[in-house]
């Protein structure tokens, strides 16, 4: 029986995590949420699966939840609430591996208190390896416990090395669908709306990864995932636009010989996998072999989608610029969102905080933060001088 805490839990991720569970009882135990913001949801959870702690954001919610609890005679679950209790529920005693699923570096400490703690870690937080992926897997190795991607496209490539050693590796092949502008003229950008740019042609994913999808900076960040995960360079990540997201990932050998994972879009394979690793066990979710009639591929325009340029540049630089990537991004898919700027101002935002940016080294979870804040602030003003028509900041260091 594996016990797990899950980081996220309302979420699209640990909603599948919990499916998951649901489906292997004998096998899987929850033993610890942390639910996020949305008090109906998170009831309902403990409801269903009685963990031993739950975790909400806000302090204001907790008494609310625990009478609510205590009516309902669920008194033996202990509630607790912010960063802290997100880190209390990754490091919980009775658990055995942790599902990082916080959006954003929400869940930065939380992840990284998992791993110090000795918990095998399932990582579908990629903004966690970007802002601080070279403190995550070196604790992780200090640790001798495996980081398992749960992302599809990482989990594809784990797949994949299994067929070969990391010193044979020509070459890892991260597939993108190409999100919803792929055809789209670049002239056309200024005035794409909320809604197009949240209808992915793929995936239904939460709105900031799916406004990612459709500007490809979430690509970018699973480059940087990737060269965080298994140990390699930006210039051995190579993106390749796959329409049709049969395939998932792909992993050259030196040899030329190329292994390819392709199976079902649904998120609860890649979680099955990490939670099962290194075991495969059977399940339901096939993948119709006769659909591979078509295979499409073409590389990425990274002059029509800069944002893609941008991450392997600040994934060369490393350190603060790739803290400063994601932080940017955030405020910046945020105001977008809101309607504050335009889709087209997306990386101009981005481009000009990480420019602002020192490749400063992060010795430590604090500075990431602190590195992280201080790059929000300025990404803040670039969306403040966007949104009033007025000259954009001028550019300072930030770090």
């Amino acid at each position: 029986m594996k016990r797990i805490s899950i980081l996220g839990s309302t979420g699209s991720i640990g909603r599948s995590t919990l499916s998951v569970t649901e489906t292997y009882p004998e096998r899987f135990q929850i033993v610890a949420l942390a639910a996020g913001k949305n008090l109906e949801a998170a009831f309902e959870q403990a409801r269903r699966w009685r963990p031993r702690m739950l975790s909400i954001a806000a302090e204001a919610d907790a008494e609310g939840l625990r009478t609510r609890l205590r009516q309902a005679g669920m008194n033996d679950i202990e509630v607790v609430y912010g960063a802290a209790g997100a880190v209390q529920v990754a490091t919980h005693r009775d658990a055995d591996f942790v599902v990082s699923a916080i959006v954003g570096v929400a869940g930065l400490e939380a992840t990284f208190e998992a791993v110090k703690a000795g918990k095998t870690v399932g990582v579908a937080n990629k903004e966690c390896l970007v802002a601080a992926g070279e403190l995550i897997t070196a604790e992780a190795r200090r640790q001798g416990k495996p980081l398992l991607p749960i992302d599809s496209e990482h989990n594809a490539v784990h797949q994949c090395l299994r067929g070969g050693r990391m010193e044979e590796v020509e070459r890892i092949w991260l597939t993108a669908s190409g999100g919803p502008f792929l055809n789209t003229p670049r002239s056309e950008f200024s005035s794409i709306t909320v809604e197009q740019a949240l209808n992915h042609p793929t995936w239904k994913m939460g709105k900031r990864i799916t406004i990612d999808s459709a500007t490809l900076m979430n690509k970018g960040f699973e480059v940087i995932e990737a060269c965080r995960l298994f140990h390699i360079p930006p210039s051995k990540v190579e993106v390749l636009v796959h329409p049709g997201s049969t395939i998932h990932s792909m992993v050259e050998f030196v040899d030329g010989s190329i292994l390819a994972q392709f199976s079902v879009t649904d998120m609860r394979l890649p979680i099955l996998y990490a939670l099962t690793y290194p075991e495969r066990i059977p399940s339901d979710m096939r993948f119709p072999v006769g659909n591979l009639r078509h295979l499409d591929f073409c590389s990425p325009d990274m002059n029509k989608f800069p944002c893609l340029r941008l991450a392997y540049e600040a994934a060369e630089a490393g350190g603060a610029k790739t803290v400063a990537l994601n932080a940017a991004d955030e405020v910046a898919v945020a105001a977008f969102l809101e309607g504050s700027i335009g889709f087209d101002d997306i990386p101009k935002i981005i481009e000009g905080t990480v420019s602002a940016t020192n490749a400063a080294k992060m010795e430590s979870i604090a500075k990431v933060l602190e590195a992280d804040a201080t790059a929000r602030r300025y990404a803040q003003e670039w969306v403040l001088g966007m949104a009033r028509k007025t000259v954009r900041p001028r550019a300072t260091s930030v770090v």
